[in-house]
Order: C-alpha cells, then structure tokens, then sequence
C-alpha cells in the first residue's frame, strides 16, 4: 500500500494508492498518526482494501490531488549523518564508527511539495534526500533481527540544511537542521511489501533541472535494522516516529565551491518505488504560514 494525505477546502484528507487506484480513506481512519499505527492501522487498512469496504471512496482526477505529508507529525524525526561514506569524504569527514544521531523539530515537519523558506540571516541553506523509514509499534532495545517487525513502511525526506549554523555556530548539529520547513516528506508512506529491496534503491536529487545527486540505497554505511536496533538503546521510537537514514554526495556544501540556496530555486527529488518531491524556496517571511500537515 501507499498512504498519503491530500488536501482539500483548507482540511487535511487521508487516501491510499493500491493496484493504481486513489481512494479516500478518511472516513475510516481519520489520520495516519501515533494511535494509527499503534492499534495496528495498517492491518485494517489493508483488511477494508481487501473487502472493498464501502467507506473507502474513489477519488476521481488524482493528478488534481494537492499532496501534504503522508503522516500526521511524529514525536521524533530522528536523523543519522555521515551514513554514506563518499558523503563523509566530499565533506572532509571521517566514515563514522558508531551511527551519528542528530534530531529535527516537529515544527520543521512539512507536506512533500511545499515551499522551503530560508531562514532569516541564511547564507548557506543546502539540501539533502533521504529515505526515511517510519515506526510502526514501540521498539525499545530491539535487536536488528526484531527490528523488521517494528516498520509501517518508507518515505522520501529532504533534510534541508543550514550549514552556517550547524558546523560554525558551536554546539550539536541540531540549530541547522530544524528550521520551520526543513523537513518535506512523502508523497507516500510505501509499506514494506511494496517498497521492495530498500538496501538497492537509486536515489536523487536535481537543483534547477539539473541532477546534483545520484546514488543507491545500497551504499549506507549502517542498515536500517542496524540503526533501529542501535537508536532504539538511546531512546524509546514510539508509533509514527521517523528515522532519516542519511544523505550521499552531492550536496552543496560538497561543491568547490560550495552552491547554497536561494530563493526561487527548485529542488526534485525521489527515490525509485517511493515517488518523487518538488520543493521551491522561498525568502524567510515572519507572516509565512506553513501549510497544514
């Protein structure tokens, strides 16, 4: 299955993409968040799939479908750096030992296709696509074999970065990563039986039509059973929380010299199997309103 959520006369709308049909499924499950996921949602889902339960509606003229995230906002978007090794090297950094674990705020959280405002004072606001891997059930020292069972599926996360205040401005990592913004994800949630072999998936992402990053899942340093496993001894990932697994080369803090940011430009961005994103940046506004998850 692929969840998503749409909007539509200002309200957030849950659906699913199954055998090449859109149906709306908000009258059955109202959102895709924390209490969906833990009281085993997507058992039903599929369950009301199966039977063709009447509630389930087709939408009609999908490509007209204004997409927002595919899941309502978790408790915790946990992220891993330096999970490629030629990302780690275009940035002069060591092929970590351990997995990096850095957070983003909730209040970065946004739908997959909209606006990235750059902060205010930015100078160095960079991109990243991910594959973020979302929570199913509690997981809590959970080995990496438990791991598999403990995963409601996969999406596409660009980790907008500002690289001024994350590496020069002292401190964690953190104060560049979680802008209002800087966290795009969807346009699905691919469960696991669809999303294929996650370890082989090319991955990308053009700036203003040109492709900046090119790679394959198949070059992360650290597994996603790995870093479920290892997370989960650190802290407890409840339902609907997401880990980003890291970003490869190709960011604009790799160029000599490096390219930022600015206003107006677009960023593309996919994974095969998962869909693809599009985000256009915009200049900071205090008046911006982010658009409802």
């Amino acid at each position: 299955m692929k969840l998503f959520t749409f909007r539509e006369d200002n309200h957030i709308h849950n659906g699913v993409l199954e055998d090449g049909i859109y149906y709306n499924t908000s009258t059955l499950f109202p959102s895709y968040d924390a209490s969906f996921f833990e009281n085993d949602g997507l058992a039903s889902l599929k369950n009301a799939l199966d039977t063709k339960n009447s509630s389930l509606t087709v939408i009609g003229q999908p490509e007209k479908l204004i997409f927002g995230a595919p899941f309502s906002t978790p408790s915790k978007i946990i992220c891993i750096g330096l999970n490629y090794a030629d990302h780690a090297r275009e940035t002069g950094a060591e092929i970590p030992k351990e997995p990096i674990i850095f957070m983003k705020s909730t209040t970065s959280f946004s739908g997959c296709n909209d606006p990235v405002m750059i902060p205010k004072d930015s100078v160095k606001t960079d991109w990243e696509v991910e594959l973020a891997v979302v929570i199913s059930k509690k997981a809590r020292y959970v080995s990496a074999e438990e791991s598999l069972h403990h995963i409601a599926g996969y999406c596409v996360h660009n980790d907008v970065s500002e690289r001024e205040f994350q590496l020069e401005r002292g401190g964690t990592w953190d104060k560049g990563k979680g802008c209002d913004t800087f966290a795009p994800m969807g346009p699905f949630l691919v469960t696991p039986d669809e999303a294929g072999d996650v370890h082989n998936l090319p991955i990308w992402l053009s700036l203003n039509g040109v492709k900046v990053q090119n790679s394959n899942t198949s070059n992360l340093v650290f597994s996603i059973p790995e870093l479920i496993s290892y997370i989960s001894r650190f802290m407890t990932l409840l339902p609907g929380d997401v880990i980003s697994t890291g970003t490869p080369p190709g960011v604009g803090l790799g160029f000599k010299p490096p390219i930022y940011l600015k206003p107006g430009d677009v960023m593309e961005l996919g994974i095969e199997g998962l869909g693809t994103m599009r985000q256009e940046t915009i200049a900071f506004s205090l008046e911006y309103e982010m658009p409802k998850v």
